[in-house]
């Protein structure tokens, strides 16, 4: 999953150095993997890192990924239930949050209930809330004061770079990649849970998209998703995160402000 993730390993040689990273191919396709694990699995490497007197820099993960490290959410760490989701997966949205309110009174106000999938989710942990409490092991948050920095870019410029950066992934494997990961036992229900790029070339390679199509609606979808993730990152600074917006970029801008830190 090199490509439809943006791994972007190349970007790691720089001036002919090798910038370590972490994180990277710890997980199998297949495998569940969440927000709670992320926040474990974070917090052990920056306490490595800081151990070696380095600077960690958090320079990935989805928007909700890096608040629930700088806020240190308190999240569940129950694994997947199989069962309870088998005997879910035809109920409706609506089902799915009167069950979720039966089990747990106003947890929908509280609960995102915009997709089935996180319904069903918020079903699986109240079900197991007792388990949940009695077990909890989290490695506590090591970020005392840190320095967040965006880069900010027109609007027209974001979304001439979404499209050429997708047709560059198109024209560099990316369909390829999907084809190998089927072959090698990664279903298409499991690709429909693993992001925009693999879910709608997986609706392309079933047959249920042209390629024009696909590409057509994988970009409107990028486009969406980029404008939901700048309305997230607003949101953060209105809870208190400080975000240093730097304009397309500038190196130098970035580097004056982690100089004076």
């Amino acid at each position: 999953m090199d490509i439809g993730t943006g791994k972007d390993l190349d970007e790691y040689e720089l001036s002919e150095n090798t910038i370590p990273y972490h994180l990277i191919d710890i997980a199998d396709p297949m495998e569940e993997y969440n927000v709670s694990q992320f926040q474990n699995d974070f917090n052990r490497i920056f306490f490595e890192i800081k151990s070696s007197n380095k600077l960690p820099i958090l320079c990935g993960g989805t928007g909700f990924y890096i608040k629930a490290v700088l806020m240190d959410f308190d999240l569940p760490t129950i694994g997947p239930d199989k069962t309870l989701r088998h005997e879910l997966e035809d109920w409706t949205l609506e089902d799915l949050i009167l069950e979720l309110d039966n089990l747990s009174p106003g947890a929908s106000i509280k609960t995102p209930v915009d997709t089935r999938r996180r319904v069903i989710r918020a079903i699986e942990v109240e079900m197991n809330r007792e388990e949940e409490e009695g077990g909890r092991n989290k490695i506590k948050s090591k970020v005392q004061t840190p320095l967040v920095i965006g880069v900010e870019y027109p609007r027209q410029v974001i979304r001439e770079r979404i499209t050429k950066r997708l047709l560059e992934r198109l024209e560099n494997g990316m369909i390829e990649e999907l084809e190998t990961l089927l072959q090698n036992g990664v279903t298409h229900e499991r690709l429909d849970t693993l992001g925009l790029e693999y879910r709608f070339i997986s609706q392309y390679l079933q047959g249920n998209l042209t390629k024009d199509e696909m590409t057509t609606q994988l970009n409107t979808a990028i486009h969406r998703f980029s404008k939901k993730q700048m309305t997230f990152f607003r949101n953060m600074e209105k809870n208190g995160i400080k975000i240093h917006w730097i304009p397309e970029g500038n190196l130098e801008a970035a580097l004056k402000l982690i100089s004076e830190e």
